[in-house]
């Protein structure tokens, strides 16, 4: 690697787009979506839902979660995310502003790893607590339409 692994990875990519229909309903994976300020992720049933619109988990977080609990099988969408980044550190601070493609999402805090975690494998629920391991939920700010392969990265907070 090229920069130290302190320094926090600036560009990433997005590599995974998920809805749900409802809340006990399975994910479903997108190739891309359109994402707005009033509905969240087109089709998916959290975005009515204030400042808990977007979730955002880092593919590293989830594989160093999986590793720990020795369940490196289970897929993304286990964590029913709504995207899923990869060569990128997510913030942990609320307010922090996140751009994938044209979209532009605001922290609003951590998405808490509940009990639907523990149900899915046993011990996941605690994996995913360190380090904000579960991701993080956004509120949108500049909607757009977005697709695998868009670039990630951390813009200046207003």
């Amino acid at each position: 690697m090229s920069h130290s692994s302190e320094q926090q990875k600036t560009v990433g990519e997005l590599c995974g787009i998920g809805r749900k229909a409802a809340p006990r309903a399975p994910v479903e994976t997108l190739q891309q979506v359109s994402v707005s300020t009033e509905l969240g992720v087109d089709g998916d049933h959290r975005g009515k839902v204030r400042r808990r619109k977007v979730t955002v988990l880092a593919l590293e977080d989830w594989q160093a979660a999986c590793n720990d609990i020795a369940r490196p099988d289970l897929d993304w969408t286990v964590r029913r995310a709504n995207l899923l980044v990869s060569g990128f550190t997510l913030p942990h601070e609320v307010g922090a502003r996140i751009g994938i493609g044209d979209l532009v999402l605001e922290v609003s805090g951590e998405t808490d790893p509940c009990k639907r975690m523990e149900e899915a494998a046993t011990g996941l629920e605690e994996a995913l607590r360190p380090d904000w391991r579960g991701g993080v939920t956004c509120r949108v700010i500049e909607g757009a339409d977005i697709a695998l392969g868009a670039p990630v990265r951390l813009l200046p907070a207003e």
